[in-house]
């Protein structure tokens, strides 16, 4: 792999993080996070579908005509969120239940959007891959961080398992917070990351 598709990988941990620094998919961010199961399931999710997409786009992108581009691109993102609903309904049912209405709404995430048209319409498909993949992963990242934020402390488990009483903190008097897995505080924490992401890299400062 060149330097160049390995870098479209890699900047959207940090320097161009969908979430911390675009300011995309921030809806579901709130929604999925309560658990860290749902969260990890709806990372993975959104990862293949705008990695797959990215592909097929780059391939299909000299014979989508200019007018319909949007529509294409939201039929072939449709096939790819129908499949991964089904996928999930069929293996991780309990998840999926959880997940609700959110699996469908991939379908208008802005990030699988945004990378489709400011990347996947203009590059070849390996860059387009590769880029589908990194913004997958960085989104993938904030989610599993929030996730596991508020489930450790809001529920005192992890993946369902009672952390909190098996390392004996309620019997120091540690009581669950609430707060943790109410909406707002997955805003609270992604503005608590975005401000310790820009003050560790100076040239977020200056944007």
């Amino acid at each position: 792999m060149s330097t160049k598709n390995f870098d479209l990988i890699k900047m959207p941990f940090n320097k161009n993080n969908p979430v911390t620094v675009q300011v995309l998919g921030i809806c579901s961010c709130l929604a999925v996070t309560a658990q860290l199961k749902p969260a990890v399931v709806m990372a993975i999710s959104v990862t293949v579908v705008v990695a797959l997409a990215n592909l097929i786009i780059s391939l299909l992108r000299n014979t989508i005509p200019p007018r319909i581009r949007i529509i294409v691109q939201l039929v072939v993102v449709s096939m790819l969120v129908v499949l991964v609903d089904q996928v999930l309904k069929a293996y991780v049912y309990d998840v999926s239940k959880q997940l609700s209405v959110f699996v469908g709404l991939i379908i208008t995430n802005c990030i699988v959007m945004g990378r489709l048209e400011a990347f996947a319409m203009s590059n070849p498909p390996l860059p387009s891959l590769c880029d589908g993949i990194g913004n997958g992963l960085g989104y993938s990242i904030i989610l599993v961080i929030l996730g596991f934020l508020r489930e450790l402390f809001g529920s005192g488990t992890l993946w369902g398992y009672p952390v909190m009483e098996s390392l004996g903190f309620y019997n120091f008097g540690y009581e669950n917070n609430g707060l943790m897995i109410m909406p707002p505080m997955a805003l609270i924490l992604v503005g608590i990351i975005i401000w310790i992401q820009r003050t560790r890299n100076k040239d977020l400062q200056e944007n």
